[in-house]
């Protein structure tokens, strides 16, 4: 085979391999979204979340968070945290509101979103974030694992590193409605059917005890419902009466089935739209 032929099979293996992914432009914006194929941060310059203070019934966890968070932006040892429990109660909104809490006190934090079918792309998105010192908050939302679900081993590379270790400007939040990521019959069933019943469960539930912070979210009760609902007409200035409120917010839970924290706001956006109220998130 001559040079020529050679040169052209090394241009065509060139144009297939997918281009490295450019260093992350961290001044672009505080908060950022993973993607793959091409591998890329894509900056989001307004994040959907409420005020810290909007967040009632979970001061416990709220605070934990936020000195969790404040340690870790201040360049001292801090831990991945698993937010879990029930739907609905605010883990999510919790990770953004403490985030934009901890820019507000003056610290340089940068939130990555990873979405749970990428984390496959961990390895990639770590060695890129590897070589910088800004202090970033990787954030998977929802996170849980089905039987076939191979996707827990992926994240084990940020929770524990392998022998590189996790970057040390790098901490993970996650949230899940499960406390150890999977549902309770498949650990039933593998107890039941395996040859090794212990190990077999053991890889997969210790997963969830790699987070050095586990936070419980637990359904509200209906003085905590409607002390949200509340809080939002007060900070949105909707003038409703207490009567009114409480009947037209408990008949809304009604028909929705549940109560919580996401029940709440979505009654209130009812609310803000039949009052004129125009509603600025972030």
């Amino acid at each position: 085979m001559n040079d020529a032929a050679l040169n052209r099979i090394a241009e065509a293996l060139e144009r297939l391999a997918p281009a490295p992914c450019p260093a992350p432009d961290f001044d672009a914006a505080d908060a950022f979204i993973w993607h793959v194929a091409p591998d890329r941060l894509e900056p989001v310059t307004k994040v959907n979340r409420v005020g810290l203070d909007l967040l009632l019934g979970i001061d416990r966890s709220r605070d934990t968070l936020l000195a969790n968070t404040l340690q870790f932006a201040r360049g001292l040892p801090a831990n991945n945290a698993l937010l879990w429990g029930a739907r609905g109660m605010g883990k999510s909104s919790l990770v953004k509101a403490i985030h934009a809490e901890v820019l507000n006190q003056g610290q340089v934090l940068k939130l990555i979103e990873l979405q749970r079918e990428d984390l496959p792309s961990v390895g990639r998105l770590l060695n890129l974030l590897r070589a910088s010192e800004t202090r970033v908050l990787l954030f998977c939302d929802d996170l849980s694992f089905s039987h076939d679900d191979e996707h827990y081993k992926s994240l084990k590379a940020v929770l524990d590193g392998g022998i590189e270790g996790r970057p040390e400007n790098v901490v993970l939040y996650a949230t899940s409605n499960r406390r150890h990521l999977m549902p309770r019959d498949m650990i039933e069933n593998e107890r039941g059917s395996a040859i090794s019943p212990s190990e077999a469960v053991e890889e997969k539930v210790s997963l969830s005890d790699r987070f050095g912070l586990w936070l419980g979210f637990h359904a509200c009760t209906q003085d905590e419902y409607l002390a949200m609902i509340r809080a939002y007409c007060d900070a949105y200035r909707v003038k409703i009466d207490d009567d009114r409120l409480r009947a037209e917010a408990i008949e809304w839970q009604a028909t929705r089935g549940a109560r919580s924290g996401r029940v709440a706001w979505q009654y209130f956006t009812d609310l803000a739209g039949r009052s004129g109220v125009k509603l600025v998130v972030g």
